[in-house]
């Protein structure tokens, strides 16, 4: 359910760090009741919290696709099938780490009636993120603009239709936003200072200038360029990371034939890693301020959560079709 509500609210977000405050609130309690401890609660949190960041609505493909040149619209629709690929992959893991555990497991499942009712009674929500996509694809507004139209439309069905928000509960819902926001700029901030540092000491200069010299085939560049991204990423936000990586490294991808669509989803893949290693990884802070667990106990679970994320991402990186295949089935269908 985390990881399904996180992929879903991804695609309206668009921001890990935001999915992560946002879902951790609801599910992080429900986790720990059912049996989960606060550190793997965390960690998956964390973890599924950057599926947003290969969704339609991804702030990171917008920055890439203003830096590349590329269609928003294309770079959006090549982010679904990992992202879904992505979600599989921590279903799995979660489903093996009950079964070790024994957590989840011998409680009441709901019935299927229960289920379909549950699901007509949430559709007005979950379309949401089809009504954004559709938007979006069909020109009706621009990916900027529809985060607005997100905002409006889930006022209008929370306070009119579900009736479950009135206006008054506004400015408490207003303030614990802001005390998580104040959370996620400390962090930013801090690594505002390494992206500084970073960038007069010229490292993604010469980390662009290494792998260029060192690979000399198409295969050694794109396993060199997930190397250099991962270690680029672990101490700058996504964000400042494609803007100085994104113009050194896309000339050498162009020269090796690489599709620059297949290249942004390779890149934010990376970068969505180092959100949740430490030492500086924005939505792992966010998932222990919330699940109110110590990085050591998080860090423990995460690694099989890493685990299926890095073979994701070699995925990605070896079958570009998984990232071109329907954006260029969209554009066959006119």
């Amino acid at each position: 359910v985390t990881v399904v509500s996180c992929l879903l609210f991804g695609g309206v977000s668009g921001s890990a760090i935001a999915d992560t405050a946002a879902i951790g609130s609801l599910v992080i309690p429900s986790m720990i009741q059912r049996g989960y401890s606060r550190g793997f609660a965390a960690a998956l949190l964390s973890v599924a919290g950057t599926l947003a960041l290969l969704m339609p609505l991804s702030i990171p493909f917008l920055v890439y696709a203003f830096v590349s040149g590329v269609s928003m619209r294309t770079l959006s629709m090549a982010g679904l099938v990992p992202a879904l690929i992505s979600a599989i992959a921590l279903c799995a893991v979660c489903m093996w780490h009950g079964k070790k555990t024994g957590c989840d497991t011998g409680e009441e499942r709901a019935s299927l009636k229960q289920i379909g009712v549950a699901a007509i009674g949430a559709g007005p929500a979950l379309l949401m993120p089809v009504f954004i996509i559709g938007g979006i694809w069909s020109g009706y507004f621009t990916p900027t603009e529809s985060a607005a139209v997100a905002v409006v439309y889930g006022l209008g069905i929370s306070m009119f239709l579900y009736k479950d928000l009135r206006w008054g509960q506004i400015p408490n819902l207003l303030l614990k936003a802001f005390i998580t926001s104040a959370t996620v700029m400390l962090v930013i901030g801090a690594t505002g200072a390494l992206a500084w540092l970073i960038t007069v000491e010229q490292v993604a200069q010469q980390m662009a200038t290494w792998v260029g010299s060192v690979a000399d085939q198409q295969w050694i560049f794109l396993i060199m360029l997930n190397i250099a991204l991962l270690l680029l990423g672990i101490f700058i936000e996504p964000l400042p990371a494609l803007l100085m990586a994104a113009p050194l490294f896309l000339p050498i991808a162009m020269a090796f034939k690489i599709d620059l669509v297949h290249m942004g989803v390779i890149m934010t893949a990376n970068l969505a890693i180092a959100l949740y290693t430490p030492p500086v990884g924005g939505t792992l802070f966010v998932a222990a301020k919330l699940a109110k667990a110590g990085l050591g106990e998080i860090s423990k679970h995460l690694w099989p959560l890493m685990a299926a994320t890095f073979m994701v991402v070699l995925l990605i990186t070896y079958i570009p079709s998984l990232s071109l295949w329907l954006p260029r089935f969209l554009a066959s269908l006119g």
